[in-house]
Formats: C-alpha cells, sequence, structure tokens
C-alpha cells in the first residue's frame, strides 16, 4: 500500500512551479501503478498551450475556473468545481484560468515528476520506454 499526503510533496522535488502552473507530483512512475497521479494548480491569469502527444490525461477541477479551448476547431469548454475533461485523443489544446484551478490529473503512461511542457506543449516519454 502507497499513502502519501500532500504537505510531505511541497517543497521537494516532486513540486514542479512554472510561470502558468504549479504541480504536486504525488503518484509517479517510480510508485508502479501504471499511471501517475498529480494535484495541478494552474494559476490565475495564464494561458498553457498542451498538446500532450505521448500521454493521455483525464483531469477533474475542485476548485477555480477557466476554460480550455480546441486548437483544431476553437470550441472552448467551461471549466469549474466539478467539470472533469480527458484526452483521449491527444488534442491540443489551450488551457486559461480565470482564477487559480485546483486539478486532479491522472496520466498514463505516467510521467517521472520532473517533466515541464517543451515547445510543443507536450511532455516527453521516460528514456526506458
Amino acid at each position: 500500500m502507497i499513502v502519501k499526503h500532500l504537505n510531505d510533496i511541497i517543497g521537494t522535488e516532486n513540486d514542479v512551479d512554472t510561470e502558468t502552473w504549479r504541480s504536486y507530483r504525488i503518484l509517479l512512475k517510480k510508485d508502479g501503478m501504471g499511471f501517475s497521479f498529480h494535484h495541478t494548480i494552474i494559476k490565475a491569469g495564464t494561458e498553457t498551450l498542451i498538446w500532450y502527444k505521448k500521454h493521455l490525461e483525464a483531469v477533474y477541477c475542485i476548485e477555480g475556473s477557466g476554460e480550455i479551448e480546441l486548437a483544431d476547431n476553437g470550441k472552448i469548454h467551461l471549466i469549474n468545481p466539478g467539470t472533469l475533461y480527458a484526452l483521449n485523443g491527444h488534442e491540443k489544446h489551450l488551457l486559461r484560468a480565470e482564477s487559480d484551478m485546483h486539478m486532479v490529473c491522472v496520466f498514463n503512461p505516467p510521467v517521472t515528476g520532473r517533466e515541464v511542457h517543451d515547445k510543443d506543449g507536450s511532455y516527453p516519454l521516460p528514456a526506458d520506454d
């Protein structure tokens, strides 16, 4: 059994802070679950280009509000507490936060913990995959 607490993640190498988001990586590839689990805060007033070409992601909003815009067709979906979106087609998108959005995220394949978006908005796969 794995038991972790957010307070044990804050300020460690599994606390990844960027200009537009901060992600607490709670479960990682090394935990052997087949997915990773994160609590991510999308910072108010920001826009982030994201395109997970190599990962599937499901995101559940627990606090805050914003929107996701699909890059291929411009369709916008509002996000508020209780909204879930799943990027099952590797959709390229813009994520905008009106207020700080607290998101619970699951990635498959799991991330190692230090990933940040590259220039096209994706994460690399771990070297051994």
